[in-house]
């Protein structure tokens, strides 16, 4: 079965995020220019494209093109590799955006999204038993991955419903263990992503309350790289860029050609066609790399940034050197910026996404 782990990374913040007060990108020297990059994955139905790419040739041709050798890595864990990348392992990974902020960005690792490649549109999503009012949440136990992409979910659920965490007590599951979790009569609320969200609601009463799809654009996947390293080798975010919309773009045909792909995709991911293609369903694909430029300048991403961290903040993921939610700094495309000015260490640039959109790469 096909995991999506993507959302993991937050928990493995409880050690590294004590390293903010610490770390800083200042004391890091310049990367020099290099010809060989190392870019992380880790199985997810929107990061599929990755080593597919690799597989059809497409990486190499990018890569050939800029004079440079490019190693697509898939890293099993997907907290091994968010870490493994900001230990310096790796020159770029596939992340969500609350894990780019609380794992490399609060250690100090100055890093740079390059693609915004999607949102989860339904991927993820909190689930009742007995009713199908999110109201009827309140004084509930809910089992879910806690300090993940699934707690910030359910907070965001119960804001919209006028209640707080507070409200309900959150019950730690591994993601490996909730579909069975839920069905169990004991269990009466529950927060996944798929595919386990899938199974979960198969249960008999069990309502989806709550989606990822009521908050558009806030559960964001990129590809993030070292911005010391593509500042130096700038060939390395065009090729990134090139081997990305093409794969899209061959992808989305509705013909043989993109079938092929897909399926193909959805061996490497160790799932179905049809699981795979009802996975992507549910996640909103910046194909037109013009819509992930208007997303990535849109005020919208600031303000969904800034419920990000103060989440993050408030569940003591920044460490114990955060005196504030503005202890991050994050720098936006026209010059516009969050947090600390002083500590800018998540950066979202758009001028790939650009060149892709300009056909200038």
């Amino acid at each position: 079965m096909m995991s999506a782990v993507r959302r993991l990374g937050s928990i493995a913040m409880m050690a590294g995020a004590l390293m903010l007060a610490s770390c800083s990108s200042g004391g890091e020297e310049a990367a020099e220019p290099k010809t060989s990059f190392k870019i992380g994955w880790s199985i997810y139905a929107g990061w599929m494209p990755w080593p597919y790419a690799e597989q059809a040739g497409i990486v190499k041709k990018w890569a050939d093109k800029y004079g440079i050798e490019i190693q697509i890595v898939q890293v099993n864990d997907y907290v091994e590799s968010v870490t493994q990348y900001a230990a310096g392992q790796l020159d770029g990974v596939t992340v969500a955006n609350m894990d780019a902020l609380t794992i490399p960005a609060a250690q100090g690792h100055d890093t740079t999204a390059i693609i915004v490649g999607d949102y989860s549109n339904g991927n993820d999503g909190v689930l009742l038993k007995g009713s199908d009012q999110l109201s009827a949440i309140k004084g509930r136990q809910v089992n879910l991955v806690e300090l993940s992409v699934s707690h910030y979910l359910l907070a965001r659920a119960l804001e919209k419903e006028g209640l707080a965490l507070t409200d309900v007590r959150t019950v730690n599951t591994a993601d490996a263990d909730i579909a069975s979790a839920f069905t169990s009569p004991q269990v009466t609320a529950a927060v996944a992503w798929n595919p386990q969200l899938t199974t979960m609601m198969q249960q008999p009463d069990a309502h989806l309350v709550f989606s990822s799809k009521d908050i558009p654009g806030e559960i964001l996947d990129l590809l993030v790289v070292d911005t010391k390293a593509v500042e130096a080798n700038p060939n390395l975010g065009k090729a990134l860029a090139g081997i990305w919309y093409e794969t899209l773009a061959l992808m989305e045909q509705q013909n043989e050609a993109g079938a092929k792909a897909r399926a193909a995709m959805a061996e490497l991911a160790g799932t179905t066609p049809a699981m795979f293609d009802s996975q992507l369903a549910t996640t909103f694909l910046y194909v037109d790399p013009k819509a992930a430029v208007e997303a990535t300048r849109s005020p919208t991403l600031i303000e969904n940034m800034t419920r990000v961290r103060d989440f993050s903040f408030a569940q003591g993921l920044f460490g114990q050197g955060a005196s504030s939610a503005d202890a991050i700094g994050m720098a936006f495309p026209g010059g516009k910026t969050l947090g600390d000015t002083n500590n800018i260490t998540l950066r979202f640039d758009d001028s790939f996404m650009q060149m892709a959109a300009d056909g200038a790469l």
